[in-house]
């Protein structure tokens, strides 16, 4: 089965099958990451820069900035969420979400 992963409205939604599921100005907590030293970075998301997915996982790098240190920059490919059954469920981010890797597979 099939997914269609976007980005809509300039960098502001990740779509999934056409639904916009997720959204810039939301704060997200991220470990370490490699624009900023916080230990864990209250992250205001500005924008997304690319979707992809990884097995049932979809992910993204997105520009952001830390409200702890306030740097800016754009993250590694971070989980937003997971296809099961076909469908997209939402991950936490409030407890943290944790990079994943370099690159995902090709969408």
């Amino acid at each position: 089965m099939s997914v269609a992963l976007r980005i809509l409205d300039d960098g502001a939604w990740v779509s999934v099958n056409d639904e916009r599921r997720v959204a810039v100005s939301e704060l997200w907590r991220v470990p370490r990451l490699s624009f900023c030293d916080c230990e864990l970075s209250d992250l205001v998301v500005e924008g997304f820069v690319d979707v992809g997915v990884d097995g049932r996982t979809v992910e993204t790098r997105l520009y952001g900035q830390c409200i702890v240190c306030g740097q800016s920059g754009t993250t590694g490919w971070l989980p937003v969420g997971r296809i099961v059954d076909g469908e997209y469920r939402d991950l936490d981010r409030e407890g943290g979400a944790a990079p994943t890797g370099p690159t995902p597979a090709d969408t």
